[in-house]
């Protein structure tokens, strides 16, 4: 859940973007600088610490990414300048988001206890392409071992479980009630 202020600025990347004519470009590099903040620990650890400086969180950002656009290089600069540089993940998702709203995407996350088969992936695009009437619609896959088995589905702000942990707990309560 992205705050408001990670909410704003992507609003104003993605007007800026636009205006520019540079925002799918602008799209990639966000999922660029999302996927890379969400797959280091120690990355977000050094945005978040009020013990680095400011100039030391700007100058190994522009060195990790150094290919992204210049646009991508100025929002990195806006939010050291504001204080705000630990909000970059959010406002890369934030932008993700608005821009996949934008072009009338839905974004549908699946969570399993194994990678999904091609086959699979078919088989849930189509289910979230009929519950949304979207003709367009892309999956985010999430492989989590602790629902043990089956799915959980989240469109928006429904959500589907049909997850075996899920399952195993409704069993347990309905136990616990009947004692």
């Amino acid at each position: 859940m992205s705050s408001k202020a990670a909410i704003r600025y992507g609003k104003a990347v993605l007007q800026q973007a636009n205006e520019t004519k540079v925002a799918e470009a602008m799209f990639d590099d966000m999922k660029s600088v999302y996927a890379t903040i969400q797959g280091s620990k120690e990355l977000r650890s050094v945005l978040k610490s009020p013990v680095v400086k400011s100039n030391d969180k700007k100058e190994a950002l522009l060195a990790i990414f150094e290919n992204e656009s210049t646009t991508t290089k100025r929002l990195i600069q806006v939010l050291v300048d504001n204080k705000r540089i630990a909000l970059l993940g959010d406002v890369a998702s934030s932008y993700i988001d608005l821009y996949n709203e934008s072009k009338g995407v839905k974004v549908a996350k699946v969570i399993t206890a194994v990678a999904l088969t091609p086959a699979l992936e078919e088989k849930v695009l189509a289910k979230v392409k009929d519950l949304t009437g979207s003709t367009s619609v892309t999956l985010n896959k999430e492989i989590d071992p602790a629902i043990i088995g089956g799915f959980i589905l989240r469109v928006g702000d429904l959500q589907y479980n049909a997850s075996i942990a899920n399952q195993l707990g409704n069993i347990k309560r309905e136990f616990s009630k009947s004692l």
